[in-house]
């Protein structure tokens, strides 16, 4: 701190520089010279070779300015800030375009203090020099005075006002719900109750009976009816249905329907939910037969009876062929008996097993009379009605996770636990009294990939909670990105962070994803519910492909989101760390994303080489031939040099390339994988040769596959201004996973250079359009406010979200 006599000798330095008006234009170079802290010596000198070179500076101004610029002895910080006060003084009547550049600045104030009556005085001579100086201190000139004003005054926060929607939001809505949009306004509804208040940082078990409490309530609206025909079980008659099971298909649609919205609240709640009426109760409805569905569906929908789903194993994981565990059947008394015969057989991260089930569908080995028939499934008994362990059950709850520890897993073990025979679900597999088996499948191999087609509609499950969970995670993330201002230009009012490129570029993709998805998985519920489509495998190959897709996405998508809300997305009231780390296990559970994709992989391989084997030599000749024509048509210089904008955004040239580049892969991964085996290789180890080329092929079929649902969608869409959004919203999506494998797209020489240069050009550019829309956009995922429980997901003109009672109730339940 200086001393008394130290302050008083600058002030009568700071007087002497101020009181001469000739020094007025030179000053905000001054300032600059020292306020911005990284200029060098030499720059501090030409500041003062410039200034001296002006004529009208006499030799007692001179020696002032030799003053002040001197090096050795930098100005203070309450120098620097008379002296910008001094600036703004002499500003106060200035234009805006008179303060605009430093030199623009300088030479204003010489005319507003009377310079101009200085012998000598030469207004071009100093705007040319301050230009120089401007030009030597890296200025940009446009700015410069501006920013240097606005460091007296910051300018004033404004309120930032959005786009109005260019859509009818409600329209939006209606056409993301598709022919469920009432079931789904229901439970939007119920979710929109005080019951369904968001809870943080409970303890392991506050917050397991909390989801449970939440199931409770579930079931008490009646939405478990909703997810089986009870109503028609409940008028069966063992003499008018086939006792292994009259309904060989049901429509699960509706069930999707309900699991996706849950998707928007705390996902422990649809994954229990999805525990309970899709994995157990869906095993009975599926795998067991009527006298099965009559006995226990009622309970399983009123939570009279909760069950769990035993598959996974701890040696075997995605393996389920292979599992470990035995069920041998006992003539003698008519009963299986089921086993956990090592270590690695347990049943491991089984859903609800941990607390709250009593009863278990198990997968286990059949044997009947010393014969093997394969994996099959049985109603296991695990606790009795005081909740107590059944003889020969032994049960370990697997304690904290990472996430959704709101769930209860646990591992089991059975030691020869005995069960009557007609606790085998027999849709498939039946044994009778008698000890002989029978089935309508004779093929072992046919009817365990028949049994394991119960699979598919969990797999969709998780897809859509997965993708409820991004459209949550970006509804907050572009609701805040839009309120958030933070910088902007010189002088200006800060912007919202949503208008910075990277900012765009980090989450709009993200949203053009999640409704491309949206149509996807309704397309394939459709063709999943649809029972006159006989392609089962395929629907089976593209349910791994989207739930390992979708679940991808997720995460992806909602570490983006919580990065771009900055430490506010750090901050378990805004919800994005629990979303982020509750999604994490989406890649995992219902099947590993790599083991899907390998499906995927290897159904698309089977179908062609099916083309090929079952076509004779004039259709595959054909085939060949429109191969080739295709490759030359999009190959040639013309369409790979082509960067008209109308031609990256035609559904032709998005449609193609995603074509082209599955059937390079195709053919490619198919020729590598041939020429290993006709070279000795097992198949099996030639498949896994050539695994990254499998992968890559699977992501490009299912990405081409939810490129024509979206493509389908836009086209069926008859509201011109809907139709407007979602052409961009699919634009963008196309075009930006076209980006994302450019280097491939380069590298088969697909696209030239100069075109993908246009194509992220073109990212860039629907990024800013669909960004202008992004609020409206989000909005019409009529996510309840309940379920956006966060402060930082309401925009200015609601209520501020610390008042809201959900809020509240958060604030009070965190330790």
């Amino acid at each position: 701190m200086p001393s008394p006599t130290e302050r008083s000798a600058e002030q009568d330095a700071l007087d002497r520089l101020l009181a001469n008006p000739a020094i007025l234009p030179l000053l905000p170079m001054i300032y600059v010279a020292w306020s911005d802290g990284e200029l060098t010596v030499s720059e501090i000198q030409l500041v003062l070779n410039e200034a001296l070179k002006q004529k009208w500076i006499d030799p007692g101004l001179t020696e002032t300015l030799s003053e002040w610029l001197n090096p050795d002895d930098p100005p203070s910080a309450f120098a620097l800030q008379a002296i910008l006060q001094a600036i703004t003084d002499a500003s106060t009547s200035l234009s805006h375009h008179q303060r605009t550049s430093l030199a623009d600045l300088g030479t204003a104030i010489a005319q507003q203090t009377g310079l101009e009556k200085t012998p000598d005085w030469n207004p071009a001579g100093l705007k040319n020099a301050l230009d120089l100086l401007e030009d030597a201190l890296g200025l940009v000139r446009s700015e410069s005075g501006q920013g240097l004003l606005a460091q007296v005054v910051p300018p004033a926060a404004t309120p930032h006002t959005e786009a109005s929607p260019a859509f009818n939001i409600n329209a939006m809505t209606q056409f993301l719900d598709g022919k469920h949009a009432a079931i789904r306004r229901e439970v939007r509804q119920i979710l929109s109750n005080p019951e369904f208040a968001f809870s943080y940082g409970l303890p392991l078990d506050a917050h397991r009976n909390q989801v449970h409490t939440w199931l409770q309530q579930l079931a008490r609206t009646g939405i478990g009816e909703r997810c089986f025909p009870i109503a028609e079980l409940r008028k069966k008659t063992n003499a008018g249905t086939n006792a292994n099971g009259a309904d060989q298909h049901r429509d699960m649609s509706q069930f999707l329907a309900i699991f996706e919205t849950l998707g928007f609240f705390d996902l422990n709640l649809p994954v229990k939910f999805g525990v309970q009426y899709g994995l157990f109760g869906g095993s009975i409805y599926f795998l067991g037969n009527t006298e099965h569905q009559k006995k226990y569906l009622p309970d399983i929908v009123n939570l009279d009876l909760i069950g769990c789903y035993a598959m996974t194993e701890m040696g075997r994981g995605s393996n389920v062929r292979d599992l470990e565990t035995t069920a041998v059947f006992d003539p003698e008394t008519d009963e299986f008996i089921i086993h956990t015969p090592t270590e690695s057989a347990r049943k491991e991260w089984i859903g609800g097993a941990g607390r709250y089930a009593t009863m278990a569908t198990v997968f286990a080995q059949l044997e009947v009379d010393g014969q093997h028939h394969g994996v099959h499934a049985f109603l296991v008994p695990i606790r009795d009605e005081n909740h107590n362990l059944q003889p020969g059950i032994r049960i370990q709850d697997m304690g904290p996770k990472m996430g959704l520890n709101g769930i209860d897993n646990g591992r089991i073990w059975f030691d020869h636990v005995r069960i009557p025979r007609q606790n085998l679900l027999d849709r498939f597999g039946k044994v009778n009294e008698h000890g002989l088996y029978t089935s309508p499948i004779p093929g072992a191999n046919k009817r365990f990939f028949t049994m394991l087609s119960t699979l598919v509609a969990g797999r969709l499950g998780v897809a859509a909670a997965a993708l409820s969970a991004s459209k949550t995670g970006l509804a907050i993330a572009i609701r805040y990105g839009a309120q958030r201002r933070q910088f902007g230009p010189a002088g200006q009012p800060e912007i919202p962070i949503l208008d910075y490129r990277m900012h765009q570029r980090k989450l709009i993709p993200h949203l053009a994803t999640s409704y491309a998805l949206s149509f996807a998985l309704d397309a394939l519920s459709t063709r999943y519910n649809d029972p006159t489509y006989d392609n089962r495998r395929e629907i089976e190959a593209h349910a791994a492909g989207i739930k390992a897709f979708s679940s991808w996405h997720a995460v992806n998508t909602l570490q983006a989101c919580r990065e771009a809300c900055g430490g506010q997305g750090y901050l378990s009231l805004n919800r994005l760390p629990g979303l982020r780390t509750d999604v994490d296990v989406f890649v995992t559970f219902e099947g590993a994303n790599i083991v899907m994709m390998q499906q995927v992989a290897k159904a698309r391989l089977t179908e062609y080489g099916h083309e090929l084997s079952d076509a004779n030599f004039f259709t595959i000749a054909r085939y060949l031939a429109r191969q080739a024509t295709s490759t030359l048509s999009e190959t040639n210089p013309v369409t790979t040099r082509n960067t008209d904008e109308d031609h990256l955004r035609s559904a032709n040239f998005q449609l193609n390339a995603f074509r082209y580049r599955e059937n390079d892969l195709l053919v490619g991964v198919s020729r590598r994988i041939k020429r290993r085996i006709d070279n000795g290789m097992d198949s099996f180890d030639a498949f896994n040769d050539c695994q990254d080329h499998v992968i890559a092929l699977a992501h490009a079929h299912i990405e081409r596959i939810i490129l024509e649902d979206f493509l389908n969608a836009v086209e069926r869409c008859t509201e011109p201004a809907l139709k407007t959004q979602l052409k961009n919203l699919c634009d963008l999506f196309a075009l930006s996973h076209i980006e994302k494998d450019a280097a491939w797209f380069l590298e088969n020489n697909y696209l030239h250079s100069s075109k993908a240069a246009a194509i992220r050009d073109l990212v860039n550019k629907l990024c800013y359009d669909v960004r202008l829309q992004a609020l409206p956009l989000v909005d019409a995922f009529a996510i309840p406010d309940s379920c956006l429980s966060a402060p930082i997901a309401f925009s200015d003109n609601k209520a501020p979200a610390e008042s809201r009672p959900e809020f509240a109730h958060g604030l009070a339940s965190t330790p």
